[in-house]
């Protein structure tokens, strides 16, 4: 939890919460069955599809993050916060996009 957030808050996900969780979950299986392939000894460009797949899932969540808390906690946010949060969504784009 963030050092400017009290201990109640409610979250820019709360009300995508289920969906994000589905998404989490077919993520995690897709996960679960690249492990599956790797065992089973399966082609390299079919696990190497299977991966994309799944990190295109976790982007989705991650861009769904980004835009509630872009409206929530930044735009709808206190405006003594604004600046600080817009810093912190701005680094959080910087380090998915990193990633490679």
């Amino acid at each position: 939890m963030s050092k400017t957030e009290p201990e109640s808050h409610t979250h820019g996900y709360h009300g995508n919460k289920a969906q994000i969780s589905k998404r989490l979950r077919r993520a995690e299986g897709q996960i679960r069955g690249i492990e599956k392939m790797v065992e089973e000894d399966r082609y390299c460009i079919d696990i190497l599809t299977q991966i994309s797949a799944a990190q295109a899932a976790l982007d989705k969540v991650a861009l769904q993050l980004m835009e509630d808390h872009a409206a929530h906690c930044v735009v709808g946010g206190p405006d003594e916060l604004k600046d600080e949060r817009t810093e912190e969504l701005m680094g959080a784009v910087a380090r998915l996009m990193r990633r490679g």
